[in-house]
């Protein structure tokens, strides 16, 4: 795409470079203060790391996409970026830089060996897109802040053995406020959220109906995810918190469903009724069906006689 510049940063050192910063205090981990970037390259760039980032962002007078969806930050938002992501800032050519907020940079060498690497690869919403990040209030925004700069003190300090564990201990609750503010999220923007649960019920339902099963095959949670305009993460996520289930699991509760009213009023054998629902095998029908009930699709079709 012509304009567009790509850049890719393998170190944290040679982003603080590209954004006109000073040379990062420690290698793998550093917090930015946004006010101190003054250098933003005009135009659109597509940027990807080979580290973590975590960015809480205010008044920043770019746009940002990630996952084909774009979003303008007027208030205090958060997001999570993970090695190897592509994302996208435009930055307008009168624009004038004056946004805050602070931006954790963590290279996985720095996890390395350690039980937060693994906390970290399964952190759900470091796959989110920007249009799924997470809105804090004031009190939350300041309490992230804070564990941010309870890191850049650290290793500012004199390093010494004890050093590294307290950053992960830093990280680490870093991580599980996020957690409970996007639970807190998912639970109060529930006219949204609920609009949700009855678009997937539609399209489920739309899918079920007509003759999709048969010729494509069961649906994919990609599928719904890209049905509603969502990540897959995001959308299991959310759909555990409202529902308890994830997406996987309401497509098979739909499905068993199907399965139970066929089981129960027509005469079809137990691989016709596979084929129709999307199964290419009757016994993995099977297996699904009785995990689900706790019967054969053949002893549920019995308990009717």
């Amino acid at each position: 795409m012509a304009g567009v510049q790509f850049h890719k940063f393998k170190t944290i050192s040679e982003l603080h470079n590209f954004r006109g910063l000073p040379k990062p205090d420690h290698p793998l981990i550093s917090v930015i203060n946004l006010a101190d970037i003054k250098k933003m390259p005009q135009g659109k760039n597509n940027l990807v790391f080979d580290f973590y980032s975590i960015a809480l962002k205010r008044n920043f007078n770019a746009k940002i996409s990630y996952g084909q969806q774009e979003y303008d930050f007027d208030e205090g938002i958060m997001f999570f970026i993970s090695p190897g992501q592509i994302f996208s800032i435009e930055v307008e050519k009168q624009a004038a830089i004056n946004h805050s907020g602070w931006m954790l940079l963590v290279h996985p060498d720095f996890l390395w060996n350690t039980p937060l690497a693994k906390l970290f690869k399964q952190s759900e919403f470091f796959h989110y897109t920007v249009h799924e990040a997470l809105f804090l209030s004031d009190k939350e925004e300041n309490t992230i802040a804070a564990i941010m700069q309870n890191i850049q003190h650290e290793y500012h300090s004199n390093i010494d053995r004890f050093s590294q564990n307290v950053m992960l201990a830093q990280l680490e609750l870093l991580l599980t406020y996020s957690d409970r503010y996007y639970h807190r999220q998912f639970l109060t923007r529930k006219i949204t959220n609920h609009s949700v649960l009855n678009k997937l019920e539609a399209i489920l339902a739309g899918y079920f109906e007509n003759d999709a099963l048969e010729n494509k095959g069961l649906p994919s949670v990609q599928f719904i995810a890209n049905a509603l305009n969502m990540s897959p993460n995001y959308l299991s996520s959310l759909l555990k918190v409202l529902t308890g289930q994830s997406t996987q699991q309401h497509i098979h509760e739909k499905l068993i469903n199907m399965a139970k009213e066929k089981l129960s009023v027509t005469d079809l054998s137990v691989s016709e009724i596979a084929y129709q629902l999307g199964f290419e095998h009757p016994q993995s029908f099977s297996k699904l069906f009785k995990t689900k009930t706790n019967f054969s699709p053949l002893a549920f079709r019995a308990s009717f006689n």
